[in-house]
């Protein structure tokens, strides 16, 4: 319920609109450590990844945040947009 106060939605997608309507986009790495079976982490490690296409469908406000260090979850080519608040948020 707290949540959805505060109009925070839960997703397994990143669907354009979802993208559209974010203000933070917070990333996490796939914690392999968490999964029983090798092959369940091997087929979603790569379900989630931020690129310059991510982006673009976000809006220019928006912030990208990570917790360091990433395994692939995030594109370096994302590092030099602005919206790239990891590095500044690792200060």
């Amino acid at each position: 319920r707290e949540l959805e106060s505060m109009r925070v939605r839960r997703s397994k997608e990143l669907s354009d609109d979802i993208l559209a309507a974010t203000d933070v986009l917070y990333v996490t790495r796939i914690q392999k450590e968490r999964f029983e079976e090798p092959s369940e982490y091997d087929r979603l490690k790569g379900s989630f990844v931020i690129s310059n296409d991510t982006l673009s469908k976000m809006k220019p406000s928006a912030s990208v945040m990570h917790p360091l260090p990433r395994v692939g979850e995030i594109l370096e080519e994302v590092d030099t947009d602005p919206r790239a608040a990891y590095f500044r948020q690792m200060k």
